[in-house]
């Protein structure tokens, strides 16, 4: 198919010469991996399209399809996409990417397509991607919460990154840098399992639920090229562990994506050594931010006080937008998203009610 001076290519790229290409966007991350998707979606829930322009891929997208049972319509997603900055951001690419994701599964497969671009509203080109969108005719889910976090600027010199931190933080670094601890960094299999054993004690002692499988990203990381892997740092001292991080790193960003203290760390101050060591290591490898993972200061004001105190700037992505080529696509994935959840809800067991005192 081609898109004015551009050529699109649907499910005919291969896995490797994806993840070959992803690191030569700066929006690319883990959530475009090939593996993500096989391992959180299937195989064969996966759609892949590129864009060319003169032969070299300019433009790509992972995306998920999801069909309504019965009905036929469904739902095309594309989380954190599609990938479009080499260099500097060429708004004409992201026009095209995006005609060619709806002429693909909008106008011909009939889907409700929805996308998250990867792109914050502090960024230099949000207003000109969103106005992208809405002449396209995307409407922003507003009843889709977007993505929250603190975004760390890593070009400044790591003195002054460190000059940088909250008093408060920079003092429990200090006093964390004085214990001694081992940090052990690398992408091993033995690494990540020393994480989920601090992950799990974590758990059993916070008792709250989470939507997070750790296992799931487990073996995401099993399956990524070496290139691709996530690095995991794991602080211990004397054989025992204390904390554990697992950093994400595509594009021009490390992200912070999941953390674990154990009984034995929670009196010492591991999480702060551990994140610096973060920063230093994706700051010498090039990366140009570092996402802090998600800020919530209602559901966890503990942990959004910790990211505050390394000096990040709040960020806040575009959200969700949905567009679909007729009613009928529009109203039969919504009919279908209500059933899912109504039959959820019926298959989940009836809360125990307390028994009656006298």
């Amino acid at each position: 198919m081609s898109t004015s001076k551009y050529i699109c290519e649907v499910d005919r790229i291969r896995r490797e010469e994806w993840s070959a290409l992803l690191p030569q966007f700066a929006d690319a991350s883990v959530y475009q991996t090939w593996e993500y998707g096989a391992v959180c979606w299937g195989d064969k829930q996966l759609s892949h399209l590129i864009l060319k322009d003169a032969g070299n891929v300019v433009a790509m997208a992972q995306v998920r399809i999801v069909r309504v049972p019965v009905i036929g319509s469904g739902v095309a997603y594309v989380r954190w996409g599609p990938l479009w900055r080499k260099g500097d951001a060429d708004l004409s690419v992201f026009q095209a990417g995006m005609d060619a994701l709806q002429d693909e599964y909008v106008k011909k497969r009939g889907l409700v397509l929805r996308v998250i671009p990867n792109v914050y509203s502090n960024d230099s080109f949000a207003d000109t991607t969103r106005a992208t969108l809405q002449e396209r005719g995307f409407a922003l889910a507003a009843d889709v919460s977007p993505y929250r976090t603190f975004r760390v600027d890593l070009s400044p010199t790591i003195e002054e990154l460190r000059a940088g931190l909250h008093q408060r933080w920079r003092n429990k670094l200090k006093n964390g840098e004085k214990t001694g601890f081992k940090i052990n960094i690398g992408t091993s299999a033995e690494l990540y399992e020393q994480f989920a054993v601090a992950y799990e004690e974590m758990m059993a002692r916070k008792k709250f639920e989470t939507t997070v499988d750790i296992y799931e990203f487990q073996r995401i990381q099993s399956g990524l090229p070496d290139a691709l892997k996530m690095t995991v740092l794991v602080c211990e001292k004397d054989g025992v562990v204390f904390n554990s991080l697992v950093v994400a790193t595509g594009g021009d960003t490390g992200i912070y994506l999941l953390a674990a203290t154990s009984n034995a760390g929670l009196e010492a101050n591991g999480a702060f050594v551990l994140q610096w060591q973060a920063i230093e290591m994706i700051k010498q490898r090039g990366f140009r931010w570092y996402d802090l993972g998600g800020a919530n200061p209602e559901k966890n004001p503990g942990g959004y006080q910790f990211k505050s105190g390394m000096s990040g700037v709040e960020a806040t992505q575009l959200g969700r937008f949905d567009c679909d080529a007729n009613w009928i696509s529009r109203v039969s994935v919504t009919s279908g998203e209500r059933l899912k959840k109504m039959l959820k809800r019926k298959s989940e067991p009836a809360p125990v009610k307390p028994a009656a005192t006298t």
